[in-house]
């Protein structure tokens, strides 16, 4: 992925960004240079473009939202992707995560329910230079992705009541699953650890607020 200038004033935001993020504690070198490198304005809507690289939720199309960087970069951070892991994304959403996966990973699997977005986020990152490492599935994202399991890393970006079973089966022992977790007024971001003996070890991260996974056969539209 070969990224998009986008002049100096975008790389300035996409500085000024990283630099933000790493006084909000996020350490991992990994994670800020692919941070750096995707421009968050291509997918956040045109009318906010003025808002894309501040700290905060945005609106996009099937009433959901596009993480802000500083809980994105958290998770992403928490998740430690390695250079030769294969990530399982649920919930593709505007494609920013997917591409940030992208840059730091041998290969991505995202899962998306609403059609439209899944295709509208393929053409951001096409756009950006393409991603031949990116595997786009249009499907109910509780499910997973078996038939490219076991996954290192799997990065859930809806809540969830309870971590779905078909993931868990999912996670290579030693791998790592970052996700939303409980009702919508007490969510926290947790990070779950799978021994090599298939023990779950759990570490709360903090609190969030994000829309619920949605189970159910994938939307057409």
């Amino acid at each position: 992925m070969n990224g998009l200038g986008g002049g100096e004033a975008e790389r300035t935001r996409r500085a000024e960004l990283v630099l933000s993020l790493r006084s909000r504690g996020v350490r991992h070198l990994r994670t800020l240079a692919a941070i750096e490198t995707i421009p968050r304005s291509l997918f956040a809507p045109s009318r906010l473009y003025d808002v894309a690289y501040a700290d905060r939720a945005l609106p996009i199309a099937c009433g959901q939202t596009l993480e802000s960087p500083s809980q994105l970069a958290r998770a992403i951070d928490a998740l430690g992707v390695g250079e030769l892991d294969g990530v399982l994304e649920i919930g593709t959403g505007s494609g920013y995560a997917t591409a940030i996966f992208a840059t730091m990973s041998r290969r991505v699997v995202t899962i998306e329910r609403w059609r439209s977005l899944s295709s509208a986020a393929k053409e951001r990152i096409d756009r950006l230079g393409g991603a031949p490492n990116v595997t786009f599935v249009v499907a109910d994202g509780a499910f997973g992705r078996a038939e490219q399991a076991p996954y290192e890393r799997i990065f859930v970006s809806c809540a969830v009541e309870a971590p779905p079973a078909a993931l868990l089966n999912q996670l290579k022992p030693g791998g790592v699953m970052v996700l939303p977790i409980g009702p919508a007024e007490s969510q926290r971001l947790t990070r779950l650890t799978r021994s090599r003996d298939g023990t779950i070890e759990e570490t709360t991260l903090g609190q969030v607020r994000l829309s619920p996974l949605v189970a159910g056969v994938a939307a057409a539209l």
